[in-house]
């Protein structure tokens, strides 16, 4: 598992920056209801999304286990964070208008209990923002996706599917989706291959996968950017 703490420092820069925040936040903020004063974004990391899940009269709150992250990101959101775990969260039923995740339930063993987190701190009538098939997105149809593709997990804690049958579960209900391109977040083959060794992304495929990887041309000339998807439930 990355270590965030020591990640927040270089994390913006190694993940398409300013531009992809920017277009992370438009398509998550489009699903948001124009009435929504009070949003919290779980997992908010450095807050260089989150500053941006603004307009007059809604104020967003970040919540983040990593202290590292939440140092990044109290500046940016006027200290309006939290260290609190998104499988856990310290607030009071119906306590938002809104709640988002974006690039979290991936990460996770299991996404239930966040969304079911995310449900409960819903106000009736409030939508939770969440993206999907994360990994999905960088099968882009390019020769590094044709290698990695055979050890994708199955499923993924993000597939689309599965947080929807885990929203409606506890009286959500789908109602919207948007895409946005991942600014710089084309792969390489020499990047994924290191992650791979470092056992972040596809480890069962291990050495092997890694191996095959390095054979590839162009190692350092990414691939396509993934467009990535956001869905939307409302309570």
């Amino acid at each position: 598992m990355l270590d965030y703490d020591a990640e927040a420092v270089r994390y913006d820069a190694t993940r398409g920056g300013e531009p992809r925040a920017q277009a992370a936040a438009e398509a998550v903020l489009g699903l948001v209801p124009d009435g929504a004063r009070t949003l919290l974004d779980l997992s908010c990391g450095t807050g260089i999304v989150t500053r941006r899940l603004t307009r007059p009269g809604l104020r967003p709150f970040g919540v983040d286990l990593a202290d590292g992250m939440l140092r990044a990101a109290a500046p940016r959101l006027a200290g309006r964070v939290a260290r609190a775990d998104c499988r856990q969260l310290p607030f009071r039923d119906g306590a938002f208008d809104a709640v988002t995740s974006v690039w979290l339930l991936h990460l996770l063993d299991d996404a239930a209990p966040v969304v079911a987190e995310a449900a409960r701190v819903l106000r009736p009538g409030g939508v939770y923002v969440t993206t999907v098939d994360k990994n999905a997105a960088h099968l882009v149809g390019s020769d590094l996706c044709a290698v990695v593709g055979p050890y994708r997990p199955r499923p993924p804690a993000d597939a689309a599917d599965l947080i929807t049958s885990y929203a409606v579960g506890h009286g959500l209900r789908p109602c919207g989706r948007a895409t946005f391109v991942g600014h710089g977040q084309g792969r390489t083959p020499a990047r994924v291959a290191r992650e791979v060794r470092a056992g972040r992304i596809y480890a069962a495929g291990g050495e092997k996968l890694a191996r095959r990887l390095e054979q590839l041309p162009d190692q350092d000339v990414s691939r396509p950017d993934p467009t990535y998807t956001v869905l939307a439930y409302r309570r």
